[in-house]
């Protein structure tokens, strides 16, 4: 089996438990199955010891119900159909012990048993009373209606690139679980039947336990424990399904009985174990045998919901790591100053979000050192294409932060400028939009000189990625704050600026409805005409496509699917062409960014020369990531 895009949808499956009626959690097990074909669920994942119940006791010292388990099992393995993987939990006899395992069911058969390895004996836990270690099976397979069925905990199961390894409730809780040895030979999905029962605070606990073994071991992690109907004698069950990929949730249910879904990455998955090599450097314990599951289907699910701005956070937790994130910049900057022994800074300021979130930065990195913000020198530098809007909330801002305000205007400069090269006059090309931006940092460069300042850039992730700012203009600076930020969050950070900062809200609100725009050319009756957005298509899209291109490694086919998903309600052309105008400016423009200035890197998409991306300026026009179609395609 596979899949076009690494999607694999898989699901948990609860249910009413009938302790000690095998035939009625079987009925039971078979209509969840019977749902989990229908939606097309690829692993299904029942509880620890699923057909009997875990409060079993001492009945399971009888024969009877063993017996009558394997021949339940025997039945509910002919409804599984060849494109399914399903794991369910019971009891099995083994030459002279019994085992707690999961009968892993495929294609109407049994294919495997995994016993659990790890038996807890304490508080209360007894199961050693039962149960024997997997760690001590005495054979490699038994038989089942005269097939040899393979048992063991060094199983992995391979339904093409999704390659799922199983584990038992306490496997989980040990030190070195199972799962370590099992990611080390492969395994990208890990299941976990368990029955854990509920005390005060540990529903979070174990949360946190399948979060954590999910982002350590570069795996997702299905987790499914009994509830509903086990025995109340002495305990209380959670109910608890889980699944988490990579340390980020999919879904959190807590004893709701039915299926629940979601899709895991195993794209994803295999990009970021490629890239963190020391995570894999060691090897796996153990040999694993390897089931291949046979199927010539290619899978070409999607997640129902993508979400379309992946740089940013909502919900509680938004204000605090708005605030965590203008730290770690603050940090930079003022430990570069204090590094080098200067205490003043020179800054451009447009009225624009990047310049406005590279002020508050100033801002807040000299409160922390106690350096007075007069030592902040903002610089308007209008021509004739600054629009009255920007140019107003350019000097309110500085105004209100408290820094010292300079205005130059740079008209008379640049005209100069432009005619020692004979460029014609009222031409309002390239050659003219560049010339203010190199104009202005000279003007920036220059005065930090006098000041004995440094020059602060505003240069966000974005630009950097598109290449939109002008060599040895823009792109240019002493050190720049905002490189790792793209515009979607830069947009963001101030909006929750202007939230935990109501004396600034109104000036800050202004500015972040205003078009951004570089204001290269003039503007008609004072307004702007010149909007980024209408000449290389919305942020929101090109931070979509940088955060999946260059987080995830995905191909532009991927990233192509997975933005229809995100953006229902853009014109699927519209989407299409601004992909295709993000490869190529991605590519075309590297030279810019071997020479960026150093810049504090917040988060796991960061674009220097020096760390987190080098790639060559002369890469093919058309190349594997980028294949330019032909006009008849």
């Amino acid at each position: 089996m596979t899949s076009r895009y690494g999607f694999y949808k898989v699901a948990s499956a609860l249910f009413q438990t009938h302790v000690a009626d095998v035939q009625k959690n079987a009925d039971e097990i078979r209509k969840l199955i019977e749902k989990a074909i229908r939606e097309d669920v690829q692993v299904l994942l029942f509880p620890e010891l699923s057909l009997t119940g875990y409060t079993c006791q001492d009945l399971f010292l009888h024969p009877a119900l063993t017996e009558e388990c394997l021949s339940a099992l025997v039945e509910i393995a002919h409804e599984v159909p060849k494109d399914m993987l399903v794991f369910v939990g019971l009891p099995l006899r083994i030459v002279n012990d019994l085992y707690n395992v999961a009968a892993a069911l495929n294609n109407g058969k049994i294919l495997a048993f995994v016993p659990k390895t790890y038996l807890p004996t304490n508080a209360e836990y007894y199961e050693r009373r039962w149960f024997t270690s997997g760690n001590d099976l005495p054979v490699k397979e038994v038989f089942c209606q005269g097939e040899p069925i393979p048992v063991g905990n060094d199983i992995l199961f391979s339904l093409g690139e999704l390659k799922v390894a199983c584990e038992i409730c306490e496997d989980l809780w040990v030190i070195k679980p199972p799962s370590e040895d099992a990611v080390l030979a492969g395994a990208n999905l890990i299941v976990n039947l368990s029955a854990s029962d509920e005390t005060i605070s540990k529903r979070e606990y174990r949360r946190d336990l399948v979060r954590l073994t999910s982002a350590k071991d570069y795996a997702a992690y299905l987790y499914c424990s009994s509830g509903s109907g086990e025995s109340t004698q002495d305990l209380v069950f959670s109910g608890h399904q889980l699944l988490f990929e990579e340390g980020r949730e999919v879904f959190d249910v807590y004893d709701e009985l039915g299926l629940h879904f979601g899709y895991i990455d195993v794209d994803r998955i295999q990009n970021d174990r490629i890239r963190n090599k020391s995570a894999f450097s060691c090897s796996a314990d153990k040999d694993f045998t390897v089931m291949e599951i046979p199927s010539d289907r290619t899978l070409s699910c999607l997640p129902e919901k993508v979400d379309p701005h992946p740089f940013l956070v909502s919900g509680p937790s938004r204000l605090a790591r708005s605030r965590e994130i203008r730290q770690l910049q603050a940090k930079g900057l003022l430990t570069r100053l204090k590094n080098i022994g200067i205490k003043k800074v020179v800054i451009g300021v447009s009225g624009g979000l990047d310049s406005t979130l590279a002020l508050l930065v100033c801002k807040e990195a000299f409160d922390r050192l106690g350096y007075p913000t007069k030592d902040i020198h903002a610089f308007s530098m209008p021509s004739k294409a600054t629009s009255e809007t920007t140019f107003s909330n350019a000097k309110k801002l500085i105004d209100e932060i408290g820094s010292m305000y300079h205005e130059i205007h740079i008209g008379e400069m640049l005209q100069q400028h432009l005619n020692d090269i004979k460029h014609p006059f009222g031409l309002y090309d390239t050659t003219y939009e560049n010339a203010q931006a190199r104009i202005r940092t000279l003007v920036l460069m220059d005065e930090s000189n006098k000041l004995n300042g440094i020059v602060v850039g505003t240069a966000d992730l974005s630009e950097a990625c598109l290449g939109f700012s002008t060599y040895n203009g823009d792109h240019m600076s002493m050190y720049a704050v905002n490189i790792s930020i793209p515009k979607t969050l830069v947009r963001a950070l101030i909006v929750d600026y202007a939230e935990d900062h109501p004396e600034f809200k109104e000036i800050l609100t202004a500015i972040v409805d205003t078009p951004i725009s570089p204001e290269l050319v003039p503007g008609k009756d004072g307004q702007i005409v010149q909007k980024t957005e209408e000449i290389i298509g919305s942020y929101d899209l090109h931070d979509f496509f940088i955060f999946h291109f260059l987080r995830n490694g995905f191909s532009k086919d991927k990233i192509l699917a997975l933005a229809k998903v995100a953006f229902p309600n853009t014109p699927e052309r519209q989407i299409e062409e601004t992909l295709d105008i993000f490869f190529s400016r991605f590519f075309s423009q590297q030279f810019k960014r071997s020479c960026l200035p150093d810049g504090v890197k917040v988060g796991s998409v960061a674009i220097s020369p020096r760390g987190d991306w080098r790639m060559p300026s002369d890469v093919s026009k058309s190349n594997s990531f980028n294949p330019i179609k032909k006009k008849n395609d």
